[in-house]
């Protein structure tokens, strides 16, 4: 689960990282109120949405004078912003946060996030801020410095010293080390997958301020968090997404033409790298679980096709938990209960299998049956490539 911004930094002042001073708005009264609250004469104006680059989509201002304020709130509330990261139709902007401006000296990235490989913790850094720290490791990866927290001692203030002098911070050391420790037990009792300061800046005044903040929070770890559970903005989120994990599928949208519904994740990869090995791209990724039910099954069928640019489903289902009948009478049932107009192949694999296969063989319905994984790929690029956009089969 993403936070926006203005979230990200109360969290940051909880932990003693320091922050320029804000306050959020969702109109532009607010937000005209808000500036007058700063007690500044120039304010920026930053639009809240769950996305990188808003400056180079607009949504990021300094304004130097209330009528300019109020009329460029006005036009970012309820409007779509759409940056480098977000799709054509961009993220709706409900909130804005108005912040004291900064006289930046220099400009560092910061980050937190989980080496897999390492089973560690590690901080990221560079003196690169402010740019894509993506295209930094890319293009000059000797500018990323790195510190590798070992769980069982935790961040030791060597290693805030180390970087300090490696960024050039020397005559920083201790500040920087008391916002690295304040990351760290942010990170850690938080529960967090992924935290950015982009850009920490060096003001001309000789302090260090976290001028944004980027806070990703490990879905599986929010039942413990209920606080912070209630900080989701599901306007921000793709809406078949959320409306799978309401219903408890796992669902990621992607960019093909062939729906999957599929059974665990592993097998749903594999479902994805064959569609793509035959020629065809996926338009989705759906585990709907070892423990599913009609009802699931219907609801993965309806959200799936939800998508317009669905022209088939593929069906790959290995019975186990759940034995391979039972899910065929339950895609018998979803499909008779909803309008789907697009090829459908199903491959059932596993405990009862035939008795599956001969169920929806039996049915009314148009569904094509597949031997194996290979053979309901290419059954089903096959229909979709023959199905004309709007029309039956």
């Amino acid at each position: 689960m993403n936070l926006h911004e203005y979230q990200g930094k109360q969290l940051f002042h909880d932990y003693g990282i320091p922050v320029p001073e804000s306050r959020v708005a969702a109109t532009a009264e607010e937000a005209l109120a808000a500036a007058k609250m700063l007690g500044t004469s120039r304010w920026v104006v930053k639009a809240q949405v769950h996305a990188g680059g808003r400056g180079k989509g607009g949504g990021v201002k300094l304004l130097e004078n209330e009528t300019a304020l109020h009329d460029y709130a006005t036009a970012l509330l309820g409007s779509h912003l759409v940056t480098p990261q977000t799709s054509a139709q961009g993220q709706p902007v409900e909130h804005v946060l108005i912040e004291a401006p900064c006289d930046i000296e220099h400009e560092f990235y910061l980050g937190i996030l989980v080496d897999r490989t390492r089973s560690r913790i590690v901080f990221m850094a560079s003196t690169e801020g402010g740019m894509d720290i993506e295209d930094i490791a890319r293009k000059q990866p000797g500018k990323i410095l790195t510190v590798v927290v070992h769980p069982a001692v935790g961040l030791m203030p060597y290693q805030s010293r180390k970087l300090a002098f490696s960024l050039g911070l020397a005559q920083h050391t201790r500040t920087l080390h008391r916002i690295m420790a304040g990351l760290y037990r942010l990170f850690t009792e938080k529960d967090l997958s992924l935290l950015e300061i982009n850009p920490l800046v060096l003001n001309k005044q000789g302090e260090l301020l976290a001028l944004d903040a980027k806070i990703n929070i490990d879905d599986n770890a929010l039942y413990r968090h209920t606080g912070l559970a209630t900080l989701r903005d599901i306007s921000q989120e793709d809406e078949k997404e959320a409306r799978a994990a309401e219903h408890g599928l796992h669902y990621v949208s992607l960019e093909g033409d062939i729906g999957c519904m599929v059974n665990g994740a592993g097998l749903a990869m594999a479902t994805m790298d064959l569609i793509n090995l035959y020629g065809g791209q996926p338009a989705n990724f759906l585990d709907v679980g070892g423990g599913t039910s009609a009802g699931k099954v219907a609801e993965a069928f309806k959200i799936i096709i939800s998508d317009p640019s669905v022209k088939g489903i593929l069906v790959n289902i290995f019975g186990g938990i759940v034995h391979c009948d039972l899910i065929a009478e339950g895609i018998i049932q979803a499909l008779r209960n909803i309008q789907l107009t697009v090829p459908v192949v199903v491959r059932l694999e596993g405990t009862n299998a035939h008795a599956g296969r001969a169920l929806l063989a039996q049915s009314d319905l148009t569904i094509t049956a597949a031997e194996s994984l290979d053979d309901a790929a290419q059954k089903i690029i096959a229909a979709a490539r023959e199905w004309p956009q709007g029309k039956a089969k």
